[in-house]
């Protein structure tokens, strides 16, 4: 197993086989030894050590690793602060190792979306555990999110399809079952999306209604 280990530059150093690639963030080289050796120790190989934070949000876009692992030994405020709103933008499992916090930073650090947030727990035999632990909450996370929107949608579609009903039940005579088959059979001669022509209708019964008074 080979380790790539970017200088501050950013230069590659040294290139491994390809498998899950996990990005390791600490400022020190003795601790981020420990991590590697857990990783490497459990399998992984794809393993990035970055040492120097500075344009660390541009070296994220660039290395684009499936796992982050950051180490902070004893963050201040405002280091937890940029690391949580790294955590915000990234949209990846990060597991985060701090050697000291307070139940506003974990508070703090949940809210960031941080899949696992450990507390004077920095240890080899405990980095692959904490890491399955930190994938295994991001995807279920992402699972609940995605199934939000989900419903939400279906929830704003529902409501297009009722107000297009609604509108063609009045300008044209017909009952709920009649506007939802024509809405239906439009939406498959035009190969779209139901809800796509509910709002189509919608839009153009808006623009085909009298204005007010006051609008003119």
């Amino acid at each position: 197993m080979r380790t790539r280990e970017l200088s501050p530059t950013g230069r590659e150093m040294t290139a491994g086989p390809k498998s899950l690639s996990i990005l390791i963030i600490d400022e020190n080289r003795l601790r981020a030894s420990v991590i590697e050796a857990g990783l490497r120790g459990a399998g992984y190989a794809d393993l990035t050590i970055i040492h120097d934070v500075s344009g660390i949000a541009r070296r994220i876009t660039d290395i684009e690793p499936d796992v982050i692992v950051i180490d902070l030994e004893n963050p201040n405020r405002d280091m937890l602060e940029n690391m949580f709103q790294l955590s915000r933008a990234v949209k990846r499992p990060i597991a985060m190792f701090v050697d000291r916090s307070d139940s506003a930073s974990i508070e703090a650090a949940v809210e960031a979306g941080v899949s696992a947030y450990v507390v004077d727990g920095l240890k080899q035999e405990r980095v692959k555990p904490i890491l399955d632990m930190a994938i295994s909450r991001f995807n279920a996370f992402s699972r609940m999110t995605r199934e939000l929107d989900e419903a939400r949608t279906e929830l704003e579609n529902r409501k297009l399809i009722d107000r297009a009903k609604g509108i063609l039940m009045t300008t044209r005579g017909l009952t709920e079952p009649q506007a939802y088959t024509l809405l239906r059979k439009t939406a498959m001669n035009q190969n779209r999306k139901l809800s796509e022509i509910a709002e189509s209708l919608i839009t153009a019964a808006g623009l085909l209604t009298p204005p007010d008074e006051g609008d003119q």
